[in-house]
């Protein structure tokens, strides 16, 4: 491909730029446009919360929304990092507003939701990376929506303190973090984040309490190649991963790292498979996948399949 000149993300300056290939017919989706995705969008923006969902320009948002399927993500809009891929703003971060676990619960309760994410930006300026705010959230959660069931997606901690054993103690239902991408990636995407320290998050959860759910997802798209991802699947399993998700990597802006191949849905299933016999209870692949893309009604087949792994 040819290279271009453009204004680039931090970590990618001063290196040539691959030009995205155009988006395939299997990877586009409509506007949202429903009543519901309205009314949604009105009570997010109520009760001052902020959503990964439009942070991160996910795809998935007008079938999410519509179907009162929200992600929020909580300690401000403003990371500490800078990852290649995302589309959350890096830089000085705000102070933490105390309302927000109770009007999460808020917004939980009044939409009657089955099933909530609750995910962050990356806190490494705190001295407990946030913990203790995803905490707040699960709490308030327990008490104000019963009914509803809490996953959280959450950054490593920079392995800071009890951390990670607190929210773990909190007993979220999913526990997902996610290695992002391959090991030899890291270091152009996910830098500032290492990866066996992303498998030893993953690995302690089970350790800490085997009862609760662990997922974690990557991104293809970005240069990686199929043994490398069958690789990180089998690190997953040895950490007691439950649950993959494997979605197609898209650039937010030319800015960011750029798109090296769009993946087939064919190559999609291929991955599918792979990851069932390598014995996820749970797989999640296909080309608009993203972590909490269908999260409730996933929550429900990984209930399920667990019951039949018990049974067997």
């Amino acid at each position: 491909m040819d290279t271009i000149e453009i204004i680039r993300h931090p970590e990618l300056r001063n290196k040539p730029v691959k030009v995205s290939p155009r988006k395939p017919k299997w990877i586009r989706v409509k506007a949202p446009v429903s009543k519901i995705y309205g009314e949604t969008r009105d009570l997010v923006s109520k009760l001052g919360l902020k959503t990964v969902c439009e942070e991160a320009a996910c795809p998935n948002i007008g079938e999410c929304w519509s179907e009162k399927h929200v992600t929020v993500m909580i300690l401000g809009d403003i990371c500490t990092r800078s990852c290649a891929f995302c589309n959350v703003r890096t830089g000085k971060p705000t102070a933490i507003d105390p309302l927000e676990p109770e009007n999460i619960a808020i917004m939980a309760s009044k939409t009657g939701l089955k099933h909530i994410v609750v995910t962050s930006v990356d806190r490494d300026d705190l001295p407990d990376g946030g913990a203790q705010h995803f905490v707040n959230c699960i709490k308030n959660l327990r008490s104000l929506a019963p009914g509803t069931t809490v996953e959280v997606l959450t950054p490593d901690f920079r392995g800071k303190g009890d951390s990670l054993l607190k929210v773990v103690w909190a007993k979220p239902d999913v526990f997902n973090h996610n290695l992002e991408t391959v090991p030899r990636l890291y270091s152009s995407v996910r830098k500032g984040a290492q990866y066996k320290g992303s498998l030893e998050v993953l690995e302690l959860v089970k350790r800490y309490d085997p009862e609760i759910f662990t997922k974690s997802g990557i991104m293809v798209g970005l240069g990686e190649k199929f043994d490398e991802v069958l690789t990180v699947m089998s690190d997953m399993r040895e950490a007691g991963v439950d649950f993959i998700t494997l979605g197609q990597y898209l650039q937010p802006t030319p800015k960011h790292a750029a798109v090296d191949r769009f993946v087939t849905p064919e190559e999609f299933r291929d991955y599918e498979n792979v990851a069932r016999e390598k014995g996820f209870l749970m797989v999640s692949a296909s080309p608009l996948t993203r972590s909490s893309y269908h999260a409730d009604k996933d929550f429900e087949k990984l209930k399920i399949a667990r019951q039949k792994l018990m049974a067997t």
